[in-house]
């Protein structure tokens, strides 16, 4: 039991390590702790919710009371569905808002309505996005992106009609 105790610790010490704040150490921490002291709990005598109970208390506190400084395994696993990956190219054109924006614009000179022009990701652009995507054959996912501006733009390049040059000739 002893030699549990010093284990469960070890692994919520470095665990909790996730994040930059105290209070996403803590998160982090008190959620792999319940996870490592469940699965600990179900082979040794103690019991599963007993070692979750026990794993969750002492990776959370471990979390809250340790820092970066310390000991640092990096932003924890939910926060970095929110990050842009690093390995990622950002978009050429500019910000978010220009991708929305841009992506709008392209829907509304196709004939789709992606609701006003305002680099707003709302319902209707969403809505308008998935129809080009369905319509396209891409995968309808309603998410504004970088290959999706681009998909645009190079529909609306295809579509232009060839305009007449004053001899009559096509361009």
């Amino acid at each position: 039991m002893f030699r549990l105790r010093y284990a469960l610790l070890a692994g919520a010490l470095a665990l909790a390590a996730c994040g930059s704040t105290p209070e996403e150490r803590g998160i982090s921490g008190a959620g792999i702790g319940a996870a490592g002291g469940a699965a600990l709990g179900a082979v040794t005598g103690l019991g599963v919710v007993e070692g979750a109970v026990i794993g969750a208390a002492a990776g959370g506190l471990t979390g809250v009371l340790t820092d970066e400084e310390t000991i640092d395994l990096g932003d924890p696993v939910w926060k970095k569905d929110s990050q842009t990956p690093t390995d990622q190219a950002p978009y050429a054109g500019g910000t978010d808002a220009q991708l929305v924006k841009s992506i709008q614009s392209g829907l509304a000179d196709m004939g789709y309505d992606p609701g006003p022009v305002d680099s707003t990701m709302g319902p209707r652009t969403a809505a308008a996005i998935r129809q080009y995507q369905d319509d396209h054959d891409l995968l309808s996912d309603g998410q504004a992106t970088p290959e999706l501006a681009l998909h645009i733009q190079e529909q609306a390049t295809m579509r232009k009609p060839l305009a007449e040059t004053s001899d009559g000739a096509l361009n």
